[in-house]
């Protein structure tokens, strides 16, 4: 997974040379479970996404096709995880609940609490911001539904935040990923996504611990 992560456009390269069209039911299967499963918080989202983008400039892929099906991807994985959320969100949310079953044991309560805390911050726009915080996106969702958000107001939030995180981050990658300097340093690229993708959630703990002094 780490080598996906940081070497997310060679990987992207040889399976499309390995599997062709299929390429895009694993790229849409990725994008699903890191949005839509509270137990895949670790897939990589912003840098493959990155990834997908630039191998599209080079023709291997549609460029087209790709946005259309990564986007329908993260709308369906946060309206799952939204579904899950109304439904067993409140084991986590409260710590006078007893957590219970196979989720208890692989979901981190500390995960859940800290996109609660982002969704109480930003509200429903938390959805939207929420895409772009690696981990925070994969629970926001989820906390969404336990919080009972009404469900027209999250599909609204939902939709707009999956075509700005696709458009942008698949977007920057067919743009600027196949210029030498990024593609010889793929690397430091995607650590500078990650770095970028969690700044939002830097300043909020930021402000978080100046307003309690």
């Amino acid at each position: 997974m780490l080598d996906l992560l940081l070497h997310a456009d060679e990987q992207l390269a040889l399976w499309a040379s390995q599997y062709g069209t299929v390429l895009y039911g694993i790229l849409f299967a990725i994008i699903f479970a890191e949005t839509g499963l509270v137990v895949t918080p670790f897939l990589p989202g912003d840098s493959l996404l990155f990834a997908a983008g630039a191998l599209a400039a080079t023709g291997a892929l549609r460029l087209d096709v790709l946005a259309v099906l990564l986007i329908a991807a993260a709308i369906l994985g946060d309206a799952v995880n939204y579904a899950v959320g109304r439904r067993l969100a409140h084991q986590f949310l409260s710590l006078d609940t007893p957590r219970t079953g196979w989720l208890a044991r692989l979901v981190k309560r500390e995960h859940v609490a800290r996109a609660h805390e982002f969704f109480v911050t930003h509200g429903g726009k938390a959805v939207i911001l929420a895409r772009f915080v690696p981990i925070v996106r994969t629970f926001v969702p989820f906390v969404a539904g336990g919080a009972d958000m009404p469900y027209r107001t999250f599909a609204v939030f939902n939709v707009v935040g999956a075509v700005l995180w696709v458009t942008i981050c698949a977007g920057a990658g067919y743009a600027f990923g196949n210029i030498p300097i990024v593609k010889n340093n793929f690397e430091l690229v995607v650590l500078g996504i990650v770095g970028v993708s969690v700044l939002p959630l830097v300043i909020e703990v930021a402000r978080s611990l100046r307003s309690s002094r």
